[in-house]
């Protein structure tokens, strides 16, 4: 699975953005979809996932009521849709798809089997 994320740029405090992720392949209803953020000098953490057939939604508390994901599966895409924005989202932000893994959970990096390129936030206050 090759993972194609876009839709980041510069927005004021308090705007909107649409994170996409486009997937290759034909086994996209077969992953859980994740969001994960990295700042800069900071790890990468987890910001939202979506599981099968949009079953299993789940957001970090730092955007819960701000971000909503959702998945087109005859589009092979995941959405992220992000407002409210502030100047502590800024990050790049990356996709991420994965299967079940014993002893990880999808809000773990390491349930995830491929990764996006990343794009890049930048929320200016």
């Amino acid at each position: 699975v090759q993972l194609q994320a876009s839709g980041g740029g510069l927005v004021q405090t308090g705007g909107s953005l649409r994170l996409s992720c486009a997937a290759s392949g034909r086994t996209f209803s077969s992953y859980f979809m994740g969001w994960f953020r990295q700042a800069p000098g900071k790890e990468r953490e987890f910001v939202s996932l979506i599981g099968w057939s949009g079953i299993g939604i789940s957001y970090a508390d730092s955007v819960k009521g701000r971000f909503t994901i959702s998945r087109d599966d005859a589009k092979n895409t995941v959405y992220l849709q992000m407002n409210s924005l502030k100047p502590e989202d800024t990050a790049v932000y990356y996709c991420a798809a994965g299967t079940p893994k014993s002893g990880y959970t999808p809000r773990s990096a390491r349930w995830y089997d491929y990764w996006g390129q990343g794009t890049q936030v930048t929320v200016s206050s």
